[in-house]
């Protein structure tokens, strides 16, 4: 006899009382994926540079048109609250202390990756598009590379642009703002 195993699956409510309740704290580096709880990678030193040095050029640039969140949790969907290094949110007073930023509110969601590429391109990559992210940036360290995501569907991205560091990158919510890739990769 064949036994299926079955997983279970949370919501972000019981998502949210499994920390209310002490069961994972601010310590366990968890993100809730698709109703699954998965732990993350630790954030390595080149990781966490590129995090740094992007998030400080963002709010040089944008400090007064968005919310510059890092490597914080945006809310998807009642199944989904991932915690992109970066993401680009729309400004409101109170810098979304009542609930985590939701899909309208995101103008762009930075990935860093370098161990966790794979993943990052394979599961998060299609969940940001099926809630309709507009832009999603990853940026791929090993590959010295950021892969831009345009145009979101339920199906994926219909455009990805893959730019090297000689080139630069422009916002689509904020098509004034030019940034070197060189800059980004360090």
């Amino acid at each position: 006899m064949t036994r299926q195993i079955l997983r279970k699956k949370f919501t972000v409510e019981q998502y949210h009382q499994m920390s209310e309740l002490g069961i994972l704290s601010d310590r366990d580096r968890v993100e809730l994926i698709q109703g699954e709880i998965l732990q993350m990678s630790p954030i390595g030193r080149r990781h966490a540079a590129c995090v740094d040095r992007l998030t400080e050029r963002l709010i040089l640039l944008l400090s007064t048109k968005a919310i510059i969140r890092s490597q914080n949790p945006i809310r998807l969907s009642n199944n989904s609250e991932p915690q992109p290094d970066i993401a680009l949110l729309r400004r409101r007073e109170d810098f979304y202390a009542e609930n985590h930023p939701q899909p309208d509110d995101i103008f762009l969601v930075i990935e860093v990756s370098d161990t966790t590429v794979d993943f990052d391109r394979e599961i998060k990559i299609p969940i940001y598009a099926e809630a309709r992210i507009v832009e999603v940036w990853l940026i791929d360290l090993n590959a010295q590379q950021i892969e831009v995501y345009r145009e979101p569907t339920s199906q994926g991205y219909q455009s990805v642009q893959i730019l090297s560091r000689e080139q630069t990158i422009t916002l689509l919510a904020f098509p004034e703002i030019e940034l070197s890739v060189q800059q980004i990769l360090g």
